[in-house]
């Protein structure tokens, strides 16, 4: 008897834990926005915002064309007119869309129209994607303060918002994953080879020789 009284307010306590951090998580589903950028390969995307703090959760996926559900294959082929792009969904109390934006810029090449670095084609450009006039002010905003800081002509547009599409789930979180891949490096762990294609593709290199001290995340690979 006397371990039931005893288990009872420890049920309590888990109980009431358990309540407060469901009652969290729908306070962030409440407050949590949503900001879509495309900057050549998904999986880099991904895994530099969610580095960031406020940052809920990244998902790449495809955006932009004019093909519904489009697979990695189609949008590849470029011709479905899609971008890779990522959804960055974030707490606007812990960081703001406006610094998401400049991290964005800082964090691609915004004056090649071609591609990102080693990925070229129209699946690899950079956008930005707005909902409202409120999203677009910021974006320009963003932009001009980039353009100033870099000196040079920035192509990357900003474009309205079109429908997302989440990628295959191979493709989520591929940075630090765990799977066994065949590469042109040999067999290597998911995440080794993502390490791979980025230095080979010069991504950190290349923003790093264009964005000096203010290159953002190029400093963490």
């Amino acid at each position: 008897m006397q371990i039931f009284k005893t288990l009872k307010p420890i049920a309590l306590t888990v109980f009431m834990l358990l309540a407060l951090v469901l009652r969290g998580q729908q306070a962030e589903a409440q407050t949590a926005e949503t900001l879509t950028v495309a900057g050549g390969c998904f999986w880099c995307v991904e895994s530099d915002f969610e580095s960031v703090p406020g940052v809920i959760d990244a998902v790449s996926g495809y955006t932009g064309g004019h093909t519904k559900n489009p697979t990695y294959g189609e949008v590849g082929k470029s011709n479905t007119g899609h971008f890779e792009a990522v959804e960055i969904r974030f707490d606007p109390s812990r960081v703001s869309r406006a610094d998401l934006l400049d991290l964005f810029f800082r964090s691609v090449d915004p004056t090649d129209a071609g591609g990102q670095f080693c990925d070229r084609g129209e699946t690899y450009r950079t956008a930005v994607f707005v909902s409202n006039t409120d999203e677009r002010a910021l974006a320009e905003n963003a932009l001009a303060q980039a353009e100033a800081a870099l000196g040079q002509k920035i192509v990357t547009p900003i474009l309205d918002a079109a429908t997302f599409y989440r990628a295959e789930e191979y493709h989520q979180d591929y940075y630090k994953g765990s799977k066994l891949i065949f590469t042109r490096f040999g067999p290597k762990r998911q995440a080794a080879a993502y390490k791979r294609y980025r230095q080979a593709c010069g991504r950190d290199a290349r923003v790093a020789q264009l964005w000096g001290d203010a290159a953002a995340f190029a400093k963490d690979h």
